[in-house]
């Protein structure tokens, strides 16, 4: 992961500076990005560092902690997520895969991954991980962290297309946000039209 790499993903200047030199803080901010904007996700990793009292995520740390007030640290408002209760469990999982398999160093992840697919099914086989999260972490990780394994780009599918602006792996600010957010509300449109189709119309 190249050094000094300055994220645009909570677009708040010391969580997208955490994001782009703590590997684990973007992992744990991809697994927090769902049923929330971005910018919240993004900035749970932030705000999780923060009331650790910590300048950094650690998953010895997160793994090992009661289970009940790590949920209570998320839920404390301003709740790190709108599931605060699943996502501190979701979060503690990882930690502790991370732990079993990679002596708790997210960086292991893709230091000697040899090819994008290999990369993708490590990425794949993290709780709370499918393939989508996986590629468009893959196609972060190559695009803006200097991650790029042989193949890097087929792997992440349509992620990893220059400019596709599909996912936050294309966000380097304010004007690729929009973009990004103007193609998930095109997908949207097509899926409730698509939806409308296959319904019964009423007599």
């Amino acid at each position: 992961m190249d050094d000094h790499v300055t994220l645009h993903l909570a677009q708040h200047p010391e969580a997208d500076e955490l994001l782009g030199r703590s590997p684990l803080a973007a992992l744990v901010g991809m697994l927090l990005d769902q049923q929330v904007p971005m910018e919240w996700a993004f900035a749970g990793p932030y705000t999780i560092a923060q009331r650790l009292n910590a300048a950094d995520l650690d998953a010895h740390e997160i793994a090992a902690y009661d289970p009940e007030d790590f949920a209570t640290l998320l839920a404390t408002k301003p709740a790190v997520h709108r599931y605060p209760g699943s996502m501190a469990k979701r979060i503690q999982q990882l930690c502790q895969y991370l732990v079993d398999h990679y002596e708790g160093d997210a960086t292991a992840l893709w230091q000697d991954a040899d090819t994008g697919e290999e990369l993708l099914q490590r990425l794949n086989d993290l709780p709370g991980f499918g393939k989508q999260k996986a590629q468009i972490f893959l196609a972060l990780l190559g695009k803006q962290l200097g991650v790029r394994p042989r193949g890097w780009q087929e792997a992440a599918g349509d992620y990893g297309a220059p400019e596709a602006y599909r996912s936050v792996a294309d966000i380097t600010g304010p004007d690729s946000l929009h973009k990004v957010r103007a193609h998930k509300q095109e997908l949207k449109a097509e899926a409730k039209a698509a939806k409308a189709a296959k319904e019964p119309k009423s007599k």
